[in-house]
Order: structure tokens, then C-alpha cells, then sequence
């Protein structure tokens, strides 16, 4: 596993040891960026449930400025500190170990707003409706705020919700599709 390109292109990330975490593959990483813009100036992104932290990671080469890491597992967030650690990363990242849900809350009690959300879950357990509806309730979007979403092919996602609107649904091999949201209209409102 390694960082695709950006400031940071070719260099090495650590994994997660164990069978907690299914990272992403370069090669769907890969593709997935060149859909996202090759390139971010700033921002602010999310990496919901960030195993060992390579989706967001791989938004700081590419400039966005800072990353949100969250999750529940105590390896994933090694993995995470060391791979920040290794990459001079560590001031343009905060990384908690909690709960999806619960770490919502508590980023929604802080009022933040992202233009990026990296939501690649373990496949089958999550209910992204639930997470998207959290995302956009709380407005904790921004406008023009892109939500990655990397999951089972049987999970079909729809192509619109309420004020995102898929972008790119794509299929990577027999099992992963990843669909692209974006916000459509300023979530203020």
C-alpha cells in the first residue's frame, strides 16, 4: 500500500495487522482520485472509518489541508499515528478512536463542515443512508462537499439523496463499488 501521488507519491503506508481492516487498493484508490480532481487547494476532510488512514492520507499529498481521522479499532489508530508519523503529517491531522456514530456527535457539537468525506466501512455493517443523513442534518457539509462512499456491489446506493447527487458510481472486480456523492446546494440553507 502506498500513496498514489501528490506531495508525498510513492512513499510507503504501514497496514493494519489482523482482519479488523479491508484497506482500499491502490488501484482503486488510484481511480477513485482522478475522479475526486487530481489535485485539492485546501479544505477540510473526514475519513470516517479510516483503517489505516490511506483515503485520507492520500487527500493530504493531493493538498487538502487538513484530515479528520476516526476509528474504533486501537491498530487502525497506530497504524494511522505512524503513517502520519513517517509523513510529517501529524499537524494537519486530528485522530480519534471512537465509534462512527459517536464521533459524528461530537464533530457536530464543534460545528465543523468538510469538502470531503472518505466513508469506506466494513462492507454490510454500516447504513450509509443513516450516516449520510446525519452528514447533511447536521449540516456538516460544505457547499460543493464531496462524500466518497466504497461498498459491496449488493448495497446499492441511489443516485440521488436528498441534496447529494451521485457524481460516479463505478464497479472495481466482483464485489466493490464505489459511489460519489455531491452536495447540489449550499447546506446553510
Amino acid at each position: 500500500m502506498r500513496v498514489i501521488a501528490g506531495i508525498h507519491k510513492g512513499r510507503a503506508l504501514k497496514s493494519v495487522a489482523g482482519e479488523t481492516t479491508r484497506p482500499t487498493s491502490d488501484k482503486v484508490k488510484e481511480a477513485v482520485f482522478q475522479i475526486l480532481g487530481p489535485f485539492f487547494s485546501g479544505g477540510t476532510a473526514l475519513d470516517l472509518f479510516a483503517g489505516s488512514g490511506s483515503l485520507g492520507i492520500e487527500a493530504l499529498s493531493r493538498e487538502i489541508s487538513k484530515v479528520i481521522f476516526i476509528d474504533k479499532h486501537p491498530k487502525a489508530i497506530q497504524a494511522i499515528k505512524e503513517n502520519l508519523k513517517t509523513l510529517q503529517l501529524e499537524q494537519q491531522a486530528e485522530v480519534y478512536r471512537n465509534e462512527a456514530e459517536r464521533a459524528l456527535k461530537a464533530i457536530a457539537k464543534r460545528e465543523l463542515k468538510f469538502d470531503l468525506v472518505l466513508l469506506d466501512p466494513p462492507y454490510k455493517s454500516q447504513d450509509y443512508m443513516k450516516i449520510l443523513d446525519y452528514l447533511l442534518d447536521n449540516h456538516m457539509l460544505q457547499k460543493n462537499a464531496v462524500v466518497y462512499c466504497e461498498h459491496d456491489k449488493s448495497n446499492l446506493l441511489p443516485d440521488k439523496y436528498k441534496s447529494l447527487k451521485a457524481i460516479k458510481q463505478a464497479d472495481y472486480g466482483d464485489l466493490i463499488q464505489v459511489t460519489i456523492y455531491q452536495t447540489e446546494e449550499s447546506e446553510e440553507a
